[in-house]
């Protein structure tokens, strides 16, 4: 049977998640989600339209396809947090919430104080939080001690395209937990998301990288194909780097 990352009490096959944001068109962003192969698609409740009944993006997304992963993009406030996620889970009918409280306007990075504040109230209110953070294993911890399905260090700022900035600190955060650790912004080619699961991590979720290429359904198709080869690189187990060199071939035992 094929390995599964599990969240809560879903599984799924597919290791990458993918956004449904900033895509040229409707039309482009369905092909590079069917080309990714993802099986969970994240959407911004506040800025989307969630009435299915008038003109919504959700209205090109496969519900029978697709497990819809809520998120609070845009969200500055524990408190606001908290009204998007509610309104989330009233309009489409699930636990699930990425969970996202931004401190900084200009980097997007998060509000660890405001995250815990709305983790605690999230978590007793039943809802399945899968929050963004940074890449600090101590807040990595915390997350878990509360009761988070998984943590989503970030590689790099939202939408940077760096690639994984600190693998030290995500190395650590993989010791740290044990819920599932996804990488979360700043993945910008194939090699960023496959270096981060070879360093052991359970999913990439990535928006930007592929809607913004020049090609989005050929990178939707390079993504996939780099999370499963670095996982698969992963649980294989790689040789140990050496600072000299060994033979390939054994020099005992040949002819002259």
């Amino acid at each position: 049977m094929p390995e599964t990352l599990k969240i809560g009490d879903k599984e799924f096959r597919s290791r990458l998640m993918v956004g449904t944001g900033k895509y040229r068109t409707n039309e482009v962003m369905v092909e590079a989600l069917r080309e990714s192969g993802a099986e969970v698609v994240t959407v911004a409740v506040r800025r989307v339209n969630l009435d299915k009944e008038g003109e919504s993006l959700l209205n090109h997304i496969d519900a029978d396809r697709y497990t819809l992963l809520p998120n609070t993009a845009g969200c500055y406030t524990a408190d606001d947090a908290v009204r998007t996620a509610r309104l989330a889970r009233e309009a489409l009918d699930t636990p699930l919430i990425k969970l996202e409280v931004i401190g900084d306007e200009r980097t997007l990075f998060p509000d660890n104080e405001g995250l815990l504040e709305a983790v605690r109230i999230l978590v007793k209110e039943g809802f399945v939080v899968m929050p963004y953070t940074n890449d600090d294993p101590v807040m990595a911890r915390k997350l878990e001690d509360l009761g988070c399905a998984a943590v989503m260090p970030l590689a790099a700022p939202i939408g940077s395209g760096l690639g994984i900035r600190n693998p030290y600190n995500i190395r650590i955060i993989l010791e740290s937990v044990k819920i599932p650790v996804i990488v979360d912004a700043g993945v910008g080619t194939a090699s960023d998301a496959a270096e981060a699961m070879e360093l052991g991590c359970d999913g990439v979720l990535m928006n930007t990288g592929i809607a913004g290429a020049s090609d989005p359904v050929a990178m939707a198709r390079a993504m996939r194909l780099a999370v499963e080869a670095g996982r698969l690189a992963y649980t294989a187990g790689r040789i140990p780097k050496k600072l000299y060199a060994t033979a390939s071939s054994p020099i005992e035992g040949t002819i002259e």
